[in-house]
């Protein structure tokens, strides 16, 4: 076989094998979205031990018997944070009363060196006056996202002060067991948000 014709035929072997390869990653993909009904996602949350804007210590564990609508950022954050923190207030305020007071909103910070007790509390007040800011020192802070799978890093700045965070943007909507139900995003319509959470409330 020529030098031509063996470099076609690997082409096409490469070829095929990588259409396989993507039909077999989208059916387990499928297949997990079947097996996996909604509320059943294990491995979204966890115990976590921080400080609210008041500066009192707060865990996990203190919220039980309460939805909590959790939205990892920082406050510095230019554009997703308080777009997914108004989203999730004006989520709120369409609820009827007695399914909002089961449900908390919480912002837990990234951004530890800047977000401190004072700066949580000036900011969470901007956007609805039962949400919770909570803060730590950086280790707190990891475990936390560790428990409910967020991802954040530093992104380097020549400034020490001003600097951005990289982070996930996904609000988290856990039951009064703490267990999963189902999340959003900061895209997500307030109306949608308030209809889920309407149901499963």
């Amino acid at each position: 076989m020529s030098s031509t014709l063996l470099r076609r035929a690997l082409l096409i072997f490469i070829a095929g094998a990588l259409v396989l390869l993507v039909a077999l990653a989208g059916r387990v993909y499928m297949m997990m979205q079947q097996d996996a009904p909604q509320g059943t996602a294990a491995l979204i949350g966890g115990p976590f031990e921080l400080v609210d804007q008041d500066g009192k210590p707060r865990r996990d564990s203190d919220f039980r018997g309460q939805y909590m609508l959790v939205n990892f950022g920082y406050t510095y954050c230019p554009d997703v944070c308080p777009l997914g923190l108004q989203v999730m207030a004006q989520a709120m305020d369409m609820l009827p009363e007695e399914k909002a007071q089961k449900l908390t909103p919480i912002f837990i910070t990234v951004d530890p060196a800047r977000d401190t007790v004072e700066q949580m509390k000036n900011y969470v007040g901007f956007f609805h006056p039962r949400m919770v800011g909570l803060t730590g020192t950086p280790e707190q802070v990891a475990t936390a996202a560790k428990a409910y799978r967020v991802y954040y890093k530093k992104v380097e700045s020549e400034s020490a002060a001003d600097y951005l965070m990289d982070h996930s943007a996904i609000i988290y909507l856990m039951g009064p067991d703490g267990k999963y139900l189902a999340n959003f995003t900061h895209e997500t319509p307030p109306e949608r948000m308030a209809e889920t959470l309407n149901k499963m409330l």
